[in-house]
Formats: C-alpha cells, sequence, structure tokens
C-alpha cells in the first residue's frame, strides 16, 4: 500500500525558514485549503494519508519531506542544515521506528531529503545551503550498502535540488537546467520546465499521475504532450515558503497501522 505521510500545516509558518526569496505574507486559511487540496490529490491517485499533527510549534514541519529519505528497508533520519528544524526528526524517527530500520546521519553531516532524489536504485543529492558533503558521504555509505549508486549534483540559486528537479518516471526527469549541472543525469532522459516557470522542476509522480503546481500552465502542457497524465494543485502559499508539491509529504510503501 502506497502510504503518504504529511503533517498539519503550522499556524507559525509565516515564519518559515527562506533562503532565496523575500518574505511575503503567507495566509494561513489558504495554506490549510491548499494542503487539504494536496492530500486530496494524494488520495485520488492511489496514496493513504497518515497526518501528523507532533511538531506543530515548528514553523517549517509541513515540509516533511526534509526530514528523512525512505527506502524498502530503511529510514534514513536527516540532520538539518537549517538548525532551527533540527528537533523535527524525533517525531519522524519514533513514527519509522516500527516501520523501518532506521539510522541517523551524524554530526557534523548535514542533510535535508529536498536534496535527494531516488530514482529506482540511482540516487542524487544536491550540495546546497543546506546538504554539506558529509551528509552526503554519509548517505553514499549507507545506501551503498543497500545496493544504491549515490551520485553529487551541483546546483546553484534555489534551496534544494528538488526545487531544480524531480524525477517524474519513464526514466524521465524534470528539470530547470539553469538552477544545476545535468552532467550527473546524461544517460536519463531530459525534459525542461517552460519559459518563465522556474518553480515548476519540483513535481511528484504519484502513481500513474504527475501532481504539479497549478499556476505552471505552459509546463503542465508541455508534459501532457510529452505523454504524462497531470493534475494541477494549488500551491501560492507554499512557493512563498520557497516550498512545492514534493515537500508536504513522503511517499513510502506500507500499512495504516
Amino acid at each position: 500500500m502506497l502510504i503518504a505521510l504529511t503533517h498539519v500545516v503550522p499556524e507559525a509558518i509565516s515564519r518559515c525558514e527562506l533562503t532565496y526569496l523575500e518574505r511575503q505574507p503567507i495566509y494561513y486559511h489558504l495554506a490549510v485549503e491548499q494542503h487539504t487540496e494536496y492530500c486530496r490529490a494524494l488520495a485520488r491517485n492511489g496514496a493513504s494519508i497518515l497526518e501528523l499533527n507532533e511538531n506543530a510549534d515548528y514553523p517549517d514541519s509541513c515540509f516533511v519531506e526534509d526530514t528523512a529519505i525512505v527506502t524498502d528497508k530503511l529510514a534514513v533520519i536527516t540532520r538539518m542544515g537549517a538548525e532551527s528544524r533540527r528537533g523535527e526528526v524525533n517525531a519522524i524517527e519514533r513514527f519509522f521506528s516500527t516501520r523501518r530500520e532506521v539510522i541517523r546521519i551524524s554530526e557534523p553531516g548535514t542533510l535535508e531529503g529536498g536534496d535527494v532524489i531516488v530514482a529506482g536504485n540511482r540516487v542524487f543529492v544536491g550540495l546546497s545551503q543546506r546538504t554539506n558533503q558529509e551528509g552526503i558521504r554519509q548517505l553514499g555509505a549507507i545506501l551503498g550498502s543497500q545496493g544504491y549508486t549515490v551520485s553529487q549534483v551541483m546546483m546553484r540559486d534555489c534551496l534544494h535540488l528538488k526545487s531544480a528537479c524531480t524525477f517524474i518516471g519513464e526514466e524521465t526527469f524534470l528539470t530547470n537546467p539553469e538552477w544545476l549541472d545535468l552532467r550527473p543525469f546524461e544517460k536519463a532522459r531530459i525534459l525542461s520546465v517552460a519559459q518563465g516557470e522556474p518553480w515548476a522542476a519540483n513535481a511528484l509522480r504519484v502513481g500513474e499521475t504527475v501532481l504539479m503546481g497549478s499556476t505552471f500552465v505552459r509546463t503542465i502542457d508541455k508534459l501532457e504532450r510529452s505523454g504524462f497524465r497531470v493534475e494541477g494543485v494549488p500551491i501560492s502559499e507554499f512557493l512563498k515558503a520557497e516550498a512545492g508539491l514534493t515537500c508536504s509529504s513522503i511517499l513510502f510503501d506500507g500499512d495504516l497501522s
């Protein structure tokens, strides 16, 4: 069963961490509505929702993706590059401790899930302001023992690797080539976002559908013409927080118990 682990939107989301964007007002009630629609979209496409409410004091806690990298056997609990977020991982570790073998990234490594793309047995990790080389080394050692190959990706001008690139299935990566070095992806099929839609690269494949921010109409059209089934989801308030479609869930196979 496909499970989507999510977290309620905290009232403090307007105080979220920002790196590349200037702060804009985030309308809490609209953010809650959009998060609800996001969860409905996950469910429509085959995911069962498990929603946490343990980190409500953390402004970024709904961006649960950053707390863990989950494979069939392991839950790698991250060590956040943003110090203000490091306490979020304790609840996530408790959640996965009964479902997976749990391994933590340790100091001085930093690693955030938004910098990690898992595509089959290939893993790509962005070197960013939130993920350092020691974090990448530790993840490589952990996942390498499980048969994964881990490649470092150089990036620029964006918060996380998944701001610039996501795996959308069919051996295809959706990318903003202005924000990353594409050489590690040289054997894959690359689709670029439409001109004028730099944030559209953060898309989420769920079942047979690619979820994408509903305002990225030209990129949606481009993917549909390339044979993908696409569903638009409103995420205006989360874009203000440097977030996107992948940020608000961890998808894994499991059960609801």
